[in-house]
C-alpha cells in the first residue's frame, strides 16, 4: 500500500507532463489492499504483484466510459468488463492507477489532445511526448509509474517511446489481444507495453501473452516466455532491483518497478 500512495502522490503533484486523463484511486486501493492481504497469510504472490500501472485511454476499464481521447464518446455506456489486457496485469497483480492522454482516437503522433490539453516531453516540456500513446510514454519517462499499456498502428508505441527515451513494445500482429480496446485500424491495430527497462518490459510482455478466443486476430498459442532469455532467471524483484540500483551507482538515471 505504501507503494501505491507514493505513486498516487507524484500523479497528484505532476505539473510537467498532463499524462492523466482519468484516476482509479479506489480501484487501486482495493487492488493493493488485496497484495498486501496475500502476502501477509503467506501466498505466493504473482510477477507484477503491487505493481502501479496505467493504460492509454482506449482500454476499457469496468464501470468507465471508454472515452479514446474523445468527449464524443462520453455519452457510450460504461465498460461492461476489462480489456483482457486489463485482466491479465490484474491477475498478474498490477495494480491500475488510472487512464492516460492520447491523440483522439488514436489519429496523430503528438498527444496534443483538443479535449484534455497537451501531454509535454517530461525531459522538456517545451517539446510534444510523440503520440498516439504519448502520455503512456511520458507517464513512465516522468517516473509516475514503472509500466504502462498503449497500441500502436502506425508507430504509436514507437514514436512517444523513442522522443521520450522509454522502452516500448509494438509486438508481432495478433500476439497481444485487443479485445476490449478502441478500434482504429483493424488490420493494423497493436496492443503494448512502455517499461523504464528492458527487464521490466520483458516481465510485463510475459504477463500479457495468451491465446485469446474474443480477438478474432489474437494467435491461439500459448505465451513464450521472453523474460528468462533476457535476465537468464525467471523475472524476480531482487534481480530487477540489484541491476537497478547498478545503474543508479553508475549515473544512468532511470524510474523502476518498486
Amino acid at each position: 500500500m505504501q507503494v501505491l500512495e507514493e505513486t498516487i502522490a507524484r500523479i497528484e503533484h505532476d505539473r510537467v507532463t498532463n499524462s492523466f486523463v482519468g484516476r482509479t484511486f479506489d480501484r487501486a486501493r482495493r487492488e493493493a489492499a488485496g497484495i498486501d492481504q496475500r502476502r501477509r497469510s503467506g501466498h505466493t504472490l504473482p510477477m507484477l504483484a503491487g505493481v502501479p500501472y496505467a493504460v492509454k485511454n482506449l482500454f476499457d476499464i469496468q464501470g468507465l466510459v471508454t472515452l479514446a481521447g474523445g468527449k464524443i464518446n462520453a455519452s457510450n455506456p460504461t465498460a461492461a468488463r476489462d480489456a483482457t489486457l486489463v485482466t491479465r496485469m490484474s491477475d498478474a497483480g498490477a495494480v491500475l492507477v488510472g487512464t492516460l492522454n492520447m491523440d483522439e482516437h488514436a489519429y496523430g503522433f503528438t498527444t496534443e489532445n483538443t479535449h484534455f490539453g497537451a501531454t509535454r516531453n517530461p525531459h522538456d516540456p517545451t517539446r510534444v511526448a510523440g503520440g498516439s500513446s504519448g502520455g503512456s510514454a511520458a507517464a513512465v519517462a516522468n517516473g509516475l509509474v514503472s509500466l504502462t499499456l498503449g497500441s500502436d498502428t502506425n508507430g504509436s508505441i514507437r514514436v512517444p517511446a523513442s522522443l521520450c527515451g522509454t522502452f516500448g513494445l509494438k509486438p508481432t500482429f495478433g500476439r497481444l489481444s485487443r479485445s476490449g480496446s478502441f478500434p482504429f485500424v483493424a488490420s493494423l491495430d497493436h496492443v503494448g507495453p512502455f517499461a523504464a527497462n528492458a527487464a521490466d518490459l520483458a516481465a510485463v510482455y510475459d504477463a500479457l501473452q495468451g491465446a485469446d478466443t474474443t480477438d478474432p486476430a489474437c494467435a491461439q498459442r500459448a505465451a513464450d516466455t521472453v523474460a528468462v532469455q533476457l535476465i537468464g532467471a525467471p523475472w524476480r524483484e531482487d534481480v530487477c532491483l540489484a541491476a537497478a540500483k547498478a545503474l543508479e551507482d553508475a549515473g544512468v538515471a532511470q524510474c523502476r518497478i518498486a
